[in-house]
């Protein structure tokens, strides 16, 4: 499977808990299609690894956290006036919304392995 949006970062600690890890920062437009990609890994994941979902140190193959923010941006006029020498900030209307979405996955070797071969190298 392509994904468009995620793009996966791969990490492993000393016991062999893998962390997949993807971060997509989008416009509104955008976020429809972000969340259909999360919801096709969670799926995957769901059914692939099904009733295995937990902590893996609590015996769980795998698990998830899935965190999501919107940050505005409003442009500032800033001049240097040469007489006074003091700076002055005028602020804009704000802009549309960005919208970021983190997807951390943690997993065995069992699972990371199959989530790299059905959705790519990460």
């Amino acid at each position: 499977m392509t994904l468009r949006y995620l793009d996966f970062d791969y990490s492993e600690d000393a016991d062999g808990v893998g962390t997949l890890e993807a971060v997509a920062s989008t416009w509104p437009e955008q976020v429809p299609a972000v969340q259909a990609e999360i919801a096709q890994v969670l799926d995957w994941a769901c059914t692939t690894f099904a009733g295995l979902r937990g902590p893996v140190g609590e015996g769980g193959d795998w698990d998830y956290d899935l965190q999501g923010m919107q940050e505005f941006t409003v442009p500032e006029v800033i001049d240097y006036d040469e007489a006074t020498r003091r700076i002055a900030v005028r602020v804009g209307p704000a802009g549309k919304p960005r919208h970021t979405v983190t997807l951390s996955i943690s997993g065995t070797g069992e699972f990371c392995d199959a989530f790299r071969q059905q959705f790519g190298p990460a």
